[in-house]
């Protein structure tokens, strides 16, 4: 069974990995170390969390916010996180509103839904009527298959049989 340690959510390893490399990368970290620093990591997340949540309760909220962390740090005596708080914060904020421009990307293009909706049911239209008519020339194709097959198994019958068939003989009537 698996350590209560092991069920804790931490940072992803290869997360802290990539901030070792970016921060000082001609130095070795031992893997007691990537552990302790996993911990400590995951300790103060939840220490500002808690506090986080504590000042979310007493403003009668159900959801915490980025100005409860902000505060949450203040509180717990981490003053001069908070600039760098702020600055990763704009720069979500900023990142949030691209998005939300990216995904209104149709509205952005100058075209009323309701033409967009036409030429969308144009084009499956046109799809629709082009598989249509793959789908028949194939039909067309197995039913002309077919009737050489019943053709030639007809004249092999008819060779075995030594029969004639009427458009086998001259038609001696108009002669």
């Amino acid at each position: 069974m698996a350590d209560k340690e092991d069920d804790e959510p931490t940072i992803p390893r290869a997360i802290l990995n990539k901030i070792f490399k970016e921060t000082i990368p001609s130095v070795r970290v031992a893997s007691e170390t990537r552990e302790l620093i996993l911990n400590c990591c995951s300790d103060f997340i939840r220490f500002i969390s808690t506090e986080a949540y504590k000042i979310c309760n007493e403003s009668d909220k159900k959801t915490i916010v980025p100005e409860h962390i902000l505060t949450a740090l203040q509180n717990l005596g981490f003053h001069d996180f908070v600039p760098d708080a702020n600055i990763v914060l704009n720069d979500c904020k900023d990142r949030m509103a691209k998005r939300k421009r990216k995904s209104h990307r149709l509205e952005n293009l100058g075209i009323p839904e309701e033409e967009l909706l036409r030429q969308q049911e144009e084009l499956f239209a046109k799809a629709r009527l082009e598989q249509a008519t793959v789908e028949h020339k194939q039909w067309l194709q197995l039913q002309e298959n077919s009737m050489l097959h019943l053709n030639s198994h007809f004249a092999s019958y008819k060779d075995i049989m030594g029969l004639k068939s009427y458009a086998d003989e001259p038609d001696s009537d108009y002669d």
